[in-house]
């Protein structure tokens, strides 16, 4: 901690550098355990540093993705808990980067608030590296902007940017899809981070009970149950990648099925899916009862149980499967590949 750093006339105007500072400290632990191989740079320069092991990589690609956490950070503020959405912004930007087939390799995060309280930066940054573990991405650097009178103090924005790296022969190429494929359901843990714009209107959350058991629920609370973090699915897709050849990969974020399963369908080839089959979770079927959501509308903005999807030939689907298994996630053959030009059909 800089002792010598100090502004009376700024901390007047709203800014505590000297909070700034210890926030760096208590959070220096976290970002420990997040560091690899490549990070040559300490906690506090100008710059994050990595340097690239291409070691068996003849023309490497960099890969990038940047997200935040939009309003679900609504839920964290009623609920005073801090510490998964760190998870969440990891996780919606890494799971991106995995699309086009790259390995995560660094991640950096902004933070924005209206009063710099260490403790809940702590918080905040915790989350970040969790999530930056789970993915097996180092988090090399990041800013915390204190912004009194932009943002109430209680408040905070919160954004994260992840680089990642594949072989260029490697990159997800859907020129090889073709009728028959097989698509395969990796469960999300929840919400995720989107659509609680609707959630919250839904749920009225500021009114809401946020701490009682809800039957319907399992017995977990509503608030528990919303605020569960993103699931990163880097380690378990990569592990397929390692042995078969994936030939797509949607994340279902904002838009929901109808969005996002087309980005990775070439034209002339359609997702067929039976809505059935579909493992909803029951935090949707709350969603839609409560707020009288059509099916068609819950599927265009939620991910409805599933939060990635890949496709794979069918001689592959079954290791792919045993793959995804082996890495504990529930996965399961969502539907198939067919021709047609709606890239989508919920059937």
């Amino acid at each position: 901690m800089n002792e010598f750093s100090k502004s009376e006339a700024y901390a007047a105007a709203g800014v505590d550098i000297t909070a700034g500072y210890r926030a760096v400290e208590l959070m220096k632990r976290h970002i420990a355990a997040t560091m690899t191989a490549g990070v040559c740079s300490d906690v506090g320069g100008f710059g994050g540093l990595f340097e690239l092991d291409l070691t068996g990589m003849q023309h490497p690609v960099l890969v990038s993705g940047t997200d935040g956490v939009g309003t679900k950070l609504k839920l964290a503020f009623l609920m005073d808990r801090h510490d998964t959405v760190g998870i969440d912004c990891v996780a919606m930007c890494v799971n991106d980067v995995i699309c086009c087939g790259a390995k995560p390799l660094f991640f950096l995060d902004y933070i924005a608030c209206g009063k710099n309280v260490p403790e809940r930066i702590e918080q905040i940054v915790k989350g970040v590296c969790d999530g930056c573990v789970q993915a097996g991405s180092a988090l090399i650097g990041g800013e915390t902007a204190e912004m009194p009178g932009f943002y109430p103090v209680d408040e905070y924005d919160l954004a994260g940017f992840s680089v990642g790296a594949v072989e260029k022969t490697k990159i997800l190429n859907n020129a090889e899809m073709k009728p028959g494929d097989v698509l395969i359901a990796l469960p999300s843990s929840g919400v995720h981070s989107n659509g609680f714009s609707l959630v919250r209107k839904v749920f009225d959350v500021e009114h809401a009970d946020l701490t009682s058991p809800v039957a319907a629920l399992g017995g977990r609370s509503l608030g528990e149950t919303l605020l569960t973090p993103t699931k990163i699915y880097v380690k378990p897709v990569l592990a397929v990648m390692d042995r078969v050849r994936v030939k797509g990969v949607s994340h279902i974020t904002g838009g929901g099925f109808y969005e996002n399963i087309p980005r990775m369908i070439p034209e002339g080839l359609c997702a067929k899916i039976r809505e059935a089959d579909v493992r909803v979770l029951p935090i949707f079927d709350l969603i839609a009862e409560t707020g009288k959501i059509s099916r068609r509308d819950m599927f265009n903005t939620f991910n409805m149980g599933v939060g990635m999807c890949l496709v794979v030939s069918p001689a592959d689907a079954q290791t792919a499967l045993s793959i995804l298994h082996d890495q504990g996630e529930n996965a399961y053959e969502l539907g198939e590949i067919v021709s047609g030009e709606r890239r989508i059909e919920l059937c």
